[in-house]
């Protein structure tokens, strides 16, 4: 289904390179803007490093907008897309072929239009986010161009991402189908260099290949446990450190709230996320009383924790925000008395990082209120009151908690959560994440 605010291919900011000769080239390859996930905008913001870094030409690779909307994919509204810098682009290629194939026309345009840059021997880094199927049309485009002759002259970097686990490789190992596991392992192998977005991540990946390994006689676990690092999510620190007073007050005036006044929940609309357990622990706590909930986001459940959150009785206190643009996300954040992502581990989906929570204490403001499921450890460190996933209770004992702290603990618990949270700053990232490559030139 098309949401109200999917932007048509007319809406979205014209991207143009920068004049002269291409001497180094990036290519990223990812679900991009305008889908609303932490992970796309990690692809913007390693864009927008490797510009600084000397990389002429930038390209981000990622699917027609049609085809997003019709995945039922949450997506930003038109005017919540920010433009990139000069020498960043954004293509959308085509699909190939008509109705008579069935699949893989989407995958085999952007394939084949990464063929088409690297045939030039410029040098290129090309890098996939989310393995399936991105890492595919990487290697392929590789495989192809040399088979061809070109004088492709390409580096790749795959980064894994939780759901590649969960989706593909741990539910095909259940389900005894184990080709399709074998497919996304040495599809991701094939690359010069494989990352995770997190120990966790990595750790899962290892743990659900050594099953694999167990069960029919493979050798993945071993290789995988060699070849992957980690490479947290990259986050533009900028924009959350550099808010003034003003700002963060002009934005809440708009949207009806006051600084302190609301308790937020920030990130996708879906079961794992824990919306229902944070509205039923809202309900239980003092905090009803005068504070509102703020549940910002889209996603496949939205529908659904609407009705609960009618059915509670505390409707006129609970607030959806679903066109949070990414320039409101800092001063949202910044103004909360407490923000709080319940997220739990379900079969479909487990936090494999947590992006938005150190976005959060980038921005300062109220503590974050989490639980410890998957990586979200990493995300945060000791700088979170943590709950216990599906604990309603525990939500409502937290909530009550960080509202009882006074001015300078409030001050002193921002700080010390924004000082870690420093280490994720795109530039940092980036470069860490390059750093082998550089060592092998």
């Amino acid at each position: 289904m098309i949401t109200p605010h999917a932007p048509t291919a007319h809406d979205l900011p014209e991207l143009t390179l920068l004049d002269g000769p291409v001497r180094r080239r990036m290519i990223i390859v990812v679900r991009a803007d305008p889908v609303i996930c932490g992970h796309s905008v990690e692809a913007r913001n390693l864009a927008e490093v490797a510009r600084l870094r000397g990389f002429d030409e930038v390209r981000i690779l990622t699917w027609p907008l049609d085809r997003l909307a019709e995945t039922g994919l949450p997506l930003k509204p038109a005017d919540g897309v920010a433009p990139y810098s000069p020498g960043i682009v954004v293509e959308r290629p085509e699909p190939v072929g008509d109705y008579k194939v069935p699949d893989g026309r989407y995958l085999a345009g952007l394939t084949g239009r990464i063929v088409e840059l690297i045939a030039d021997g410029t040098p290129t880094v090309c890098m996939s986010l989310y393995l399936s199927p991105h890492d595919r049309a990487v290697t392929d485009a590789r495989r192809i161009a040399l088979a061809a002759g070109l004088p492709a002259r390409v580096t790749t970097i795959a980064e894994a991402v939780g759901s590649d686990v969960t989706n593909i490789i741990r539910s095909c190992v259940a389900d005894g189908r184990f080709g399709a596991a074998l497919d996304v392992l040495t599809s991701y192998l094939a690359n010069d260099h494989c990352v995770a977005v997190s120990h966790y991540t990595r750790d899962l990946i290892i743990d659900s290949a050594a099953e694999l390994d167990q069960r029919i006689g493979t050798t993945f676990a071993g290789q995988l446990a060699e070849r992957v690092r980690v490479s947290y999510p990259a986050i533009d620190a900028g924009p959350y450190l550099r808010q003034s007073s003003e700002s963060i007050a002009a934005t809440l005036a708009r949207r009806g709230l006051s600084r302190n006044g609301y308790l937020l929940f920030l990130s996708r609309l879906g079961l794992a996320k824990g919306v229902d357990d944070l509205i039923a622990g809202f309900a239980r706590t003092a905090a009803r009383h005068d504070q509102l909930l703020v549940i910002a986001g889209e996603g496949p459940d939205k529908s659904y924790f609407r009705e609960v959150a009618a059915d509670s009785g505390l409707g006129h206190r609970i607030v959806f925000l679903d066109d949070v643009d990414d320039a409101e996300k800092p001063a949202l954040m910044a103004g909360c008395s407490a923000f709080v992502l319940p997220s739990k581990p379900r079969p479909e989906f487990t936090e494999t990082f947590g992006i938005v929570l150190a976005e959060k204490m980038l921005a300062g403001g109220g503590p974050v209120i989490t639980t410890r499921t998957g990586g979200i450890g990493e995300a945060v460190g000791e700088h979170a009151m943590i709950i216990e996933p599906g604990d309603p209770d525990s939500i409502a004992a937290r909530i009550d908690q960080a509202l009882a702290l006074g001015d300078p603990q409030r001050r002193a618990m921002a700080a010390a959560a924004r000082a870690w949270a420093e280490q994720f700053d795109r530039s940092q990232v980036f470069d860490l994440l390059l750093a082998p490559l550089a060592a092998a030139a």
